[in-house]
């Protein structure tokens, strides 16, 4: 009895706990996938509002571009859940097989205990056997089989039941768990459907704009040069800086106990610090990356491009103190924040609402994003953040 009931603690085990570790990594890619589906549906609306102007342009491709980014991840997130899922049936498969043998084998038992109890019923009628004891103690004994023996007939049967139940549980697991994977393929089938018609809209647009090439390379020259007058102002913030610092015998940002404090703060909430707007998406990373259309041309990137609404509010990432505001020659006005020795800069901006000297605190709006309306009602915030002199990935410290 002892030993089959370790069976079934084992049987269980296969069942429960295999399906228990998985459920924790099911959760989070399906916490995936509903990021993903929500940033895809949210460039849809974008990549719809610029579709108005039917003629082709590099914002158009870029979100195209990272709506088929935000669809290969839902679908590798749906593949992974998918083999997930796929282990968890093998386990349940071979789970019910075992808690099938043990019930039919506790059962053949049982019913070969009831047959032999029924065959000797007359010759060891209880009654009988206990009245032809020799004395009391060996009456005594055959007293306590017959109650031994009844126990372990109740206990077998009870055995049976738990077993049975257990088994049509994990049926009904293993019945559900077919279903919800055969819908995920489904569905990986359904997206793969529409990623290829983007793919094929990548290509169209894509044909487009080899044939402006010449517009697209002017346009590559001015963003180089928003980004040289950028550095420039940047720059010039570090070198007075350091100037006030060396003139009272130091090196570096000049820092008050109020800057150290804001500095340190900033750094403490790497990955945590809110999007510089309430929504949006990444159409441009950080670093040197293959231009999408010009050929043999790599673009620098000294932060993030973020599309998002028309007229959508900037906010500050943390609390700090604006320590410029200017123009940039095609590239509109642009805000720098100090937080210690740290920058976040926020350019492609119109009708700021700061100027240099003003504090500033988390989330506070310090203008809105300039809308091109040229290039097809595209609003796009470019975003840098900076340790002194060095350029920094904001992806490493935006919250997701």
């Amino acid at each position: 009895m002892i030993l089959r009931i370790k069976i079934l603690f084992v049987t269980l085990a296969i069942s429960l706990v295999s399906f228990s570790v998985f459920a924790q990594s099911i959760e989070e890619l399906q916490k995936q996938k509903a990021d993903a589906e929500k940033e895809i549906e949210y460039t849809t609306r974008l990549l719809n509002e610029t579709q108005q102007n039917e003629r082709s342009s590099l914002g158009k491709l870029r979100l195209i571009n990272t709506k088929i980014n935000s669809r290969n991840t839902l679908i590798s997130n749906i593949k992974h859940e998918i083999g997930i899922y796929e282990q968890c049936i093998a386990n349940n498969d071979l789970a019910v097989e075992m808690l099938k043998n043990d019930a039919q084998q506790l059962k053949d038992e049982y019913a070969e205990m009831i047959r032999m109890a029924y065959k000797n019923l007359n010759s060891y009628d209880e009654v009988l056997f206990l009245l032809s004891a020799e004395n009391v103690n060996q009456a005594y004994r055959r007293l306590l089989y017959f109650r031994r023996y009844k126990t372990y007939r109740e206990n077998q049967a009870q055995m049976i039941g738990a077993v049975q139940e257990v088994l049509d549980k994990s049926i009904k697991k293993l019945e559900q768990q077919t279903v919800a994977k055969q819908a995920l393929i489904e569905q990986t089938e359904k997206e793969m459907i529409i990623l290829n018609h983007e793919k094929s809209t990548q290509s169209s647009e894509l044909q487009e704009l080899q044939i402006q090439k010449s517009s697209l390379q002017k346009t590559l020259q001015q963003q180089r040069r928003v980004e040289q007058q950028l550095e420039r102002e940047i720059q010039a913030i570090i070198e007075e800086e350091a100037s006030k610092n060396r003139e009272a015998g130091g090196s570096g940002f000049a820092l008050t106990p109020e800057q150290k404090l804001i500095g340190d703060n900033f750094e403490q909430n790497k990955r945590r610090l809110p999007w510089p707007l309430e929504r949006g998406v990444i159409v441009e990373h950080f670093g040197v990356h293959q231009h999408p259309v010009l050929t043999n041309v790599q673009v620098q990137n000294n932060g993030i491009n973020i599309a998002t609404d028309v007229g959508a509010e900037v906010r500050a990432v943390f609390n700090g103190e604006v320590s410029r505001v200017f123009g940039i020659s095609g590239g509109n006005t642009a805000v720098i924040i100090r937080h210690g020795t740290y920058l976040s800069v926020y350019s492609n901006l119109r009708e700021v609402v700061v100027k240099k000297g003003d504090k500033v605190s988390t989330k506070q709006a310090i203008g809105t994003v300039f809308t091109d309306t040229k290039d097809g009602n595209k609003s796009i915030l470019k975003f840098q953040i900076w340790k002194e002199s060095t350029k920094l990935d904001p992806e490493d410290w935006i919250g997701r």
